[in-house]
């Protein structure tokens, strides 16, 4: 293979054989062996494109070989979903992207095996993508999720998921299920205080933000590389994760002596914009993780925060903070444009773990907040056991009452029927958070 499909393909195995996260693996690997340019950019292409389709891949391959993808050895399948991209969904020639993979496979295996892919990669490249997807896709009318999940290359229970958190507006599922498959635009957020988002977007040739006034677009580039980042100027935050510190900040709370909690912190984008809008205020940032911590330091550094390194849901700390953010540990299936791998990677059953942290982390955060004081909830998923099921949760147990939290979102508007707010990436072109503001009783 060339440079570009092996670095791809080797990849794809990191995947495979050992979950490595290709948004990790694939830089480096592009770094390691000098590709750069067009290169480098197919290998991207290749490498973010098949682990975004797997699902709608496998169908195919499995249709064309007479055999569940499961039957197939792991490394002919990976070599298959690489040639079979090409074939769907770039402009590769047809020549170039079997006779590649063909060789790829004597190489890895023998002339019998190769001489199977390249019977089931001709078989494919008799027809177009759209062709495949009027064969084995659900019946749009008996199964419009169904048939949706499959076109979008999505597992079927995220497209239900989905669904469920646009209600009334779940005639927008197709163009939710799109925007993960769009490249997502880098947001930087000028520290306030240090830069102002006009400065910023002038400096790096950006566009300042539609909604947080600390947002700024960057065009391209490598954000790491920008002067203002690596002086801690400015951070690379999604908008939407500053909309949600930036609404903390904003809730009424019955007096505020300034003491703060980031009880979720690492990495710390969030805590270093609370800490540089609290006017005085002293977060304090409770991170488990000792990498992450790590990060928590670095990100705040000069700015007035005391990281601690404690499990959230049992910090010693006392109950007397006037604004919590918990910002949950959490599917992020807000967040897929930005994880490749992740909708095949995350599973039905990893909900209910997770929803058990959401609910302890979000009572731990109401018993250290005093009364008067606001707890703002966050999680980068809309799925509704992680969102509204966690906060109807509280609001049995707890002694707090939910506030209309769209308010603390403006000038951004479409967020749901409130009193919560839903972000979403087709709407806003941030990630999918989802934000409950609680007053503590």
């Amino acid at each position: 293979m060339d440079p570009a499909r092996q670095a791809a393909f080797d990849v794809l195995r990191a995947v495979s054989e050992r979950d490595a996260y290709p948004n990790l693996a694939l830089p480096a690997l592009l770094r390691e062996r000098h590709i750069t340019g067009r290169d480098a950019a197919f290998a991207t292409e290749l490498t973010y494109g098949t682990c975004r389709t797997r699902g709608l891949l496998d169908a195919v391959i499995g249709a064309a070989a007479g055999r569940k993808p499961e039957a197939i050895d792991p490394v002919l399948l990976d070599l298959l979903r690489l040639g079979t991209y090409q074939l769907l969904r770039t402009r590769v020639e047809t020549h170039a992207a079997v006779s590649t993979t063909v060789e790829q496979a004597g190489i890895e295996f023998d002339s019998a095996r190769a001489g199977f892919v390249n019977g089931v990669l001709r078989t494919i490249s008799g027809r177009d993508e759209k062709a495949w997807v009027d064969e084995l896709a659900p019946d749009p009318a008996a199964d419009p999720v169904g048939h949706a999940a499959f076109v979008h290359a999505h597992p079927r229970w995220i497209a239900q998921a989905f669904a469920d958190a646009l209600g009334a507006a779940a005639g927008e599922l197709d163009a939710v299920l799109a925007s993960d498959d769009e490249r997502p635009q880098v947001h930087l957020a000028a520290r306030p205080g240090a830069l102002t988002a006009e400065d910023l977007a002038e400096a790096v040739h950006g566009t300042v933000g539609r909604y947080s006034p600390y947002a700024v677009y960057l065009p391209a580039g490598d954000p790491g590389e920008l002067p203002a980042v690596r002086d801690g100027r400015a951070l690379v935050q999604d908008e939407g994760s500053q909309l949600v510190a930036r609404a903390l900040t904003l809730a009424p709370v019955d007096g505020d002596t300034g003491r703060w909690l980031d009880l979720c912190a690492g990495p710390g984008g969030k805590t270093a914009l609370l800490a540089a809008l609290g006017n005085g205020a002293t977060v304090t940032a409770v991170e488990p993780a000792a990498h992450r911590a790590d990060l928590v330091e670095q990100n705040t550094r000069g700015l007035p925060v005391e990281v601690l390194r404690a499990d959230g849901r049992d910090t010693g700390l006392e109950p007397s903070f006037d604004r919590v953010l918990v910002d949950v540990p959490c599917t992020g299936l807000g967040a897929l444009r930005r994880r490749p791998e992740a909708r095949w990677r995350r599973q039905p059953a990893d909900i209910p773990v997770l929803t058990k942290l959401q609910r302890e982390l979000l009572g731990a955060a109401i018993s250290l907040t005093r009364p008067g004081g606001v707890v703002l909830y966050a999680t980068c998923s809309p799925h509704l056991a992680e969102t509204v099921g966690v906060v109807a949760d509280a609001l049995r147990r707890h002694p707090v009452s939910a506030l209309d939290t769209r308010p603390l979102f403006e000038p951004a508007g479409d967020l749901g029927d409130g009193p919560y707010v839903q972000l979403w990436p087709h709407r806003h072109g941030t990630d999918a958070m989802f934000a409950a503001a609680l007053q503590v009783g």
